[in-house]
């Protein structure tokens, strides 16, 4: 993982022959969880926690409740998969990501992420807590773009 020069995260996934189907390219349905995974890592390098950790320790938890993708071109274990990450939108309960897939310079996948903030023991809704509204809301002022 790293942070592109703009501000952006950047997590890299080695793809490999395991990911894929018979056609030789990433079977569909690890698009999604590499983008979940990059969103992780994201937190991760930005809060000094990933999901696992923020929900046991801090009780917040942030579960999906839209997911959107579109696919642009195969992925495949030739190139390692950069995958960029951003925030775009945080509202009082949720917070949307963008991520787009590239390889090799090509853009493979697009999607959108919206989760909501919840108490883990209760799985209520709650407000984003104060010190992540405050980080995110700097982000998403900065425009931190993703490549188009």
């Amino acid at each position: 993982m790293s942070t592109a020069g703009n501000g952006e995260f950047v997590h890299i996934v080695r793809v490999g022959w395991g990911h894929c189907d018979p056609a030789r390219i990433a079977y569909t349905a690890r698009l999604p969880e590499f983008a979940l995974e990059a969103i992780d890592a994201w937190w991760e390098h930005h809060f000094g926690t990933g999901w696992y950790q923020m929900e046991l320790d801090t009780g917040t938890g942030t579960p999906f409740v839209h997911l959107e993708l579109d696919f642009r071109s195969p992925v495949t274990p030739r190139h390692r998969l950069h995958c960029h990450v951003r925030p775009v939108r945080l509202g009082s309960r949720s917070i949307e990501f963008r991520v787009a897939g590239y390889q090799d310079g090509t853009l493979c996948f697009e999607g959108r992420f919206v989760s909501v903030f919840i108490h883990a023991g209760s799985m209520r809704t709650r407000t984003a807590p104060e010190h992540i509204r405050a980080r995110i809301t700097a982000m998403i002022a900065a425009g931190a773009a993703v490549p188009s």
